[in-house]
């Protein structure tokens, strides 16, 4: 097997071909390339702060709560161990490993010694991949990204540097001892030492040995396009293809006056943050620089040519010796005069929008101090020779009376991590609880009352749901039916490649007038779900509507005022125009086999209503006002606001209450401020029977279609801890609408053709290897509330 290692350095390119490699994950391991996701969902961040030296606290592991070496050694541990694991699961023949962490931040012997021995184990065939572009324009957009994470310095760090005759070691000598409490890391506020291409591949190739390093063209026009997987095929050897790239926006550079507006107020935050009486959170941070936003010309890199020019004559020879660097591409912009730093206009004193924000910073202050402060003080005080002994795995990485209070199945399966976040939960905010809100969630009151449907108005289609299927034909008449009954108008359902009869049953509801729905069998791009929503935009039964919702067949929209039904809700929201409707996650409730019963009926347990983390839990779906103000519908909400219609656009959550300001531009799952259950929220059967979970991972899913569904699934979405049986009002109504549907001969015939083909899948997967140890593995795993969350937090590293 050969290891490919994409150390970046530039984040904006790793990113995008991180999210191209996520996208075609699956296909690339059908091919034999394995995009490893133990070490981090896409940007392998765990795999990076496993190896750091452990007295070099940086940013990430500070705000990851990696701060002590012992915790640190964990991580090491359970990566090595979980990437061990994935590799013998798949056997690929290529495994490709990402973050571009690992090529700006990493810097001394050791760290690169302790990433290849984690390495080692697995093969010893490794390539260390580098995407390169003209030092200026890579410095550019570094400096940008610096200055969100605190940066203080200008530019006159580096361009201060160009005369030394050793720029690398020159520029390592300007990084700041790491100070976590008071802000400070080396790899923010150090120069980039990195620049010099040619040390860059001297110092990894004396680890990984001669003639590891790949350089290639940085084209960021193209790794943008369609054509960017072209690039990935070109880093990783991959000779097969993989088709095309969703097209994306390259991102916009940063206009250099916010930038100095940044710098000039991180400067003040770190004279703040010395004095060592209050943590500032990183994201509390970041949301500072938002809020002081100026619009401006960007940095240009023809101000910085005098580092191109220094390093001219190094890039020209790593031109010759890496077929991937293109000199075309590596040439420097037009000189333009030396860059100086901009005005940042406006009047702008720093000091005064601290002075404005520093009672947001009191606020976050306090539950930094209880997640941190035991944790810095210790760093502190301790000897290197303490610290050195904890990353050797000789100081207790837990504490020992963990196990006792974990339940069996969680002592079973918990890997170290996931125990160490337990832990962490214990004493957290995001510790899960069901104490939201004032309805008795385990009462069941009267049964709503049947609603006769609507007289809508000459060319109106009402409340329309928009949706997309695959083999679902099951549950398709009880979540019609059901929608039906609450005030769902019209319904335009796309469907693709089904094999169980669900496009006959969506296509005998269209003859019955209840539906309308759409073959797109022949969809475009990287998500079949995305291009129906792209084609829906074009047909009257959207146009025309007054509300539009996007949910799937396994969510269930949970009126809970008035009599249930939409006009209810809407009454209490008369000047809302988006509703976020926050899932509430349902677990399989210990029904193993696939059933005809109503899924509102058979599954009741779910999450607590207080769930943080992870961050699937407060996901939402939107339902929104037909008023034009977006132009996109995406998965969870309409995206590309009108700028025009800002002023119109009103958004809610499911209690009543305005969250305009959080997610008017983006955003899809709801925050501590904004979540909300009260009036409506969102039922989400994502398992159903376990035997329907089996079905669901041997299909896929429809948005992600190159993505498995397995054990990691079920963690994350098997809740059962909580009961909540309000929806259950609504079953007398559902039944009579479902009842008068199935009483057409030719319906009922493929409903009941569908449940037969599902049965007889069951039935089948149970005989393979594979999805047997699958069922039998779920259905084993019994965790709580918290459990849980520690457990999908150690998977997805969201801590």
């Amino acid at each position: 097997m050969r290891i490919f290692l994409h150390i970046g350095p530039d984040a904006a390119a790793s990113e995008r071909m991180q999210r191209i490699l996520d996208t075609k994950r699956d296909q690339l391991r059908s091919k034999g390339v394995l995009y490893a996701r133990s070490p981090g969902a896409r940007n392998h961040t765990r795999l990076f702060m496993a190896v750091t030296d452990p007295e070099n606290v940086d940013s990430l592991r500070f705000n990851r709560g990696f701060i002590p070496p012992e915790k640190q050694r964990v991580l090491l541990d359970d990566v090595a161990q979980s990437l061990n694991h994935e590799v013998a699961q798949h056997r690929p023949d290529t495994l490709v490993l990402s973050a571009h962490q690992l090529g700006c931040t990493l810097f001394s012997r050791s760290e690169l010694e302790r990433l290849r021995a984690l390495l080692r184990p697995l093969s010893d065939d490794i390539r260390i991949v580098a995407h390169l572009d003209d030092p200026a324009r890579m410095l550019a957009r570094r400096y940008a990204t610096q200055l969100i994470e605190g940066r203080a310095r200008s530019l006159d760090l580096e361009l201060g540097l160009l005369g030394a005759e050793d720029f690398w070691q020159a520029a390592l000598e300007t990084r700041p001892a790491p100070d976590p409490q008071a802000g400070r890391f080396g790899e923010v506020q150090g120069a980039c030492y990195w620049l010099d291409f040619k040390r860059l591949q001297t110092e990894w190739e004396a680890v990984f040995g001669t003639g590891s390093m790949q350089y290639h063209s940085l084209d960021l026009p193209r790794l943008y396009s369609a054509d960017g997987t072209e690039m990935l095929r070109a880093a990783f050897d991959i000779t097969d293809t993989i088709g095309k790239a969703e097209t994306e926006d390259i991102p916009a550079d940063p206009p250099a006056a916010w930038l100095s507006r940044c710098r000039l107020f991180n400067d003040a935050v770190l004279r703040l943050l010395a004095k060592k009486e209050v943590i500032l959170p990183r994201q509390l941070w970041r949301k500072f620089l938002s809020e002081i936003w100026v619009d401006g010309a960007p940095v240009a890199a023809g101000s910085l040519s005098a580092l191109s020019a220094r390093f001219e004559k190094d890039i020209k020879a790593l031109c010759k010796a890496h077929p991937g660097l293109d000199p075309a591409t590596m040439k420097r912009d037009r000189k333009l005069p030396e860059w100086t730093e901009a005005d940042p206009t406006g009047g702008f004193r720093a000091t005064q929008y601290l002075m404005a924000f520093r009672w947001r910073i009191n606020q976050a202050n306090k539950q930094e101090l209880a997640n941190k402060a035991a944790e810095l003080a210790r760093l502190e005080n301790d000897t290197p020779q303490a610290v050195a002994q904890a990353a050797e795995g000789q100081a207790i990485t837990l504490p020992q009376e963990v196990d006792k209070v974990l339940s069996p199945s969680a002592r079973k399966v918990m890997p170290p991590l996931a125990k160490q976040n337990f832990v962490k939960l214990q004493r957290s905010s995001f510790a899960p609880h069901n104490r939201l809100g004032a309805m008795n969630e385990e009462e069941l009151a009267a049964a709503y009352t049947p609603v006769p449907p609507r007289t809508l108005p000459d060319g109106s289609s009402g409340n329309v749901i928009v949706g997309c299927m695959k083999n679902e034909a099951p549950y398709i008449l009880e979540w019609v039916a059901y929608h039906r009954a609450i005030g769902v108008d019209n319904f335009l359902i796309y469907t693709n490649d089904c094999t169980d009869g669900t496009a006959e049953i969506l296509d005998r509801l269209q003859e019955m007038g209840v539906l309308q729905h759409r073959n797109n069998d022949i969809w475009k791009g990287n998500s079949p779900q995305q291009y129906a929503l792209n084609q829906a935009l074009k047909e009257d039964v959207i146009r025309n509507a007054e509300w539009i919702i996007h949910i799937d067949v396994d969510e269930f929209i949970n009126v809970r005022c008035g009599n249930g039904t939409l006009s209810d809700f809407f009454e209490r929201v008369p000047e809302a125009t988006n509703v976020a409707m926050t899932w509430r996650l349902f677990g399989h409730n210990g029904v193993t086999r696939l059933s005809d019963t109503f899924v509102v009926e058979q599954f009741d347990t779910c999450a607590p209503k207080f769930c943080p983390k992870p961050h699937t839990v407060w996901g939402f779906k939107t339902m929104f006002r037909n008023i034009g103000a977006y132009e996109k519908i995406s998965c969870h909400r309409p995206n590309k606001l009108d700028e025009t219609l800002r002023s119109r656009v009103k958004w809610v959550n499911g209690s009543g209450h305005d969250m305009t300001a959080e997610v008017a531009d983006n955003g899809w799952r709801n925050s501590k401020k904004s979540v909300g259950y009260d009036l409506l929220q969102l039922n989400h059967y994502a398992l159903r029977s376990a035997e329907s979970f089996l079905i669901k991972r041997q299909r896929g899913r429809a948005l992600h279609v190159d993505r498995s569904i397995g054990i990691n699934y079920w963690i994350r979405m098997d809740w059962s801890d909580f009961r909540d049986i309000t929806i259950k009002r609504n079953i007398p109504r559902l039944r009579a609408e479902y009842d008068r549907l199935m009483a057409d001969d030719t319906l009922r015939a493929w409903h009941q053709k569908g449940l037969a083909w599902h049965r007889a899948k069951a039935d089948a997967l149970h005989e393979v290897p594979e999805f047997r140890e699958l069922y039998e593995q779920a259905l084993d795993l019994k965790l709580t509330e918290t459990e849980r969350v520690a457990y999908a937090l150690a998977l997805d590293m969201e801590s």
